[in-house]
């Protein structure tokens, strides 16, 4: 072992790889766990709570192109300059700058307590979004639930990979992505319903969107703190049996059923490891096109003449699609344990969506090419996360949140 290296092997390490011995022990004297309904108990406890506030966080963080062609843009004056390309670049400042300490307070105070007072506040400021005047006021409020969503999604995934073996994972995280990117591929319809209440207590259609999106996020706020679960170790929703199991059988796989403390020397010793930064690309490079549609597409939309109306319902039936093709392709992936090809041909296709997005004559090309770009994206995203983790457990190097730099790469490059 090098002395890069020689920090893991401290007194305290020693000390958890000794109890994590104990678990063999544990499982093997409770006789009655049932090892398939306990993972399937976990992926029905795990997934859908995650899996909805995310839905929502999409939706409080993408529904500015809804709300520009409802008349935002006029009433906000979003087009004079490059306002609206601001306020759309404001919010990943701060969602770069605090992923990193973001993740260690999730560890630190936990699950349930983290994450129910950031959906709370970020439903509030969503809200406060439709009662602004001013420009320059609703570019504050993005920033603001950046600050606040900036633990949320590279928590979610860190919290569901604790839970599943390496070959398990990419399932567990396509079907968290995908229902997320399901729910939230119908925000657009229902943009334009809440945008029929325009006038209603003299609020314009457009900030309706905003208000009632914000009162939703708030209650599931209040219900993730009755049902969000907990890191393995600290569930309280299993027996001891069912606990020691699961943590048996993550420390069989990949021997981190329990977390390191951090340190700024393991932060340190982590950023300089290649492997994260080219992982950053990865992952950056499908959500350029992931952002690029999900702030710009019903005004694309609109720009190719489709109505208003058109241009919002236009955007949600390539989600379908993507649901169903992602499920195969993660699938298969598992199965037969691969993941760079898979990676590299859903990259290809995308680029050639986005090509013919922007260079095809007909609309009915160029609609094809978004629906192409919208599934093949979300193919291309849970096979990455996958991947990454995959790397670096074969190297039986222990997961935790200090490996959060690589997603602070992704975001810097979507911003840009």
């Amino acid at each position: 072992m090098d002395k890069s290296e020689d920090f893991f092997t401290d007194v305290s390490e020693l000390k958890k790889l000794e109890s994590n011995s104990n678990l063999g022990r544990d499982v093997e004297s409770e006789s009655e766990v049932n090892d398939r309904a306990t993972m399937r108990y976990v992926d029905f406890r795990v997934l859908p709570i995650l899996a909805l506030t995310y839905a929502f966080s999409l939706i409080d963080r993408v529904n500015l192109g809804s709300a520009m062609v409802a008349g935002m843009a006029g009433d906000l004056q979003m087009l004079v300059g490059n306002r609206y390309s601001i306020v759309t670049v404001v919010y990943f400042i701060p969602y770069i700058l605090l992923q990193i300490p973001g993740n260690a307070i999730l560890r630190a105070v936990g699950v349930r307590y983290c994450m129910t007072f950031v959906i709370v506040v970020w439903g509030a400021v969503t809200i406060g979004m439709g009662f602004t005047k001013h420009w320059e006021a609703f570019a504050v409020c993005r920033v603001l639930i950046s600050a606040l969503e900036a633990v949320f999604f590279p928590g979610m995934v860190f919290i569901i990979s604790t839970w599943y073996k390496r070959h398990e994972v990419q399932k567990r995280l396509a079907a968290f992505c995908l229902t997320s990117a399901l729910i939230g591929g119908f925000s657009p319809l229902l943009a334009y319903s809440l945008s029929l209440m325009d006038g209603k207590a003299n609020v314009a259609g457009w900030a309706w969107i905003f208000i009632m999106e914000g009162i939703i996020t708030v209650v599931l706020g209040l219900l993730c703190y009755l049902f969000v679960p907990e890191f393995p170790d600290r569930n309280r929703f299993l027996s001891k049996a069912q606990t020691a199991f699961v943590l048996k059988r993550i420390e069989d796989d990949r021997g981190d059923s329990t977390p390191d403390e951090i340190t700024a020397r393991k932060v340190l010793h982590h950023c300089k490891d290649w492997r994260i930064w080219m992982y950053g690309v990865m992952f950056a490079c499908p959500n350029l096109a992931s952002y690029m549609f999900a702030l710009f597409m019903p005004i694309i939309l609109n720009g190719m003449n489709f109505s208003y109306e058109k241009s919002l319902l236009l955007t949600s039936p390539p989600y379908g699609f993507a649901f169903v093709s992602s499920m195969i392709i993660s699938w298969t992936s598992d199965k037969t344990r691969h993941r760079g090809g898979f990676v590299v041909l859903s990259a290809l296709m995308t680029t050639v969506g986005c090509c013919m997005t922007a260079f095809a004559q007909g609309n009915a090309v160029r609609y094809a090419g978004v629906c192409s770009v919208l599934f093949l994206k979300s193919d291309v995203q849970p096979v990455v996360f996958t991947y990454y983790r995959n790397i670096f457990h074969m190297r039986r190097v222990r997961w935790n949140y200090t490996r959060h730099p690589c997603l602070e790469l992704q975001q810097r490059s979507n911003a840009q």
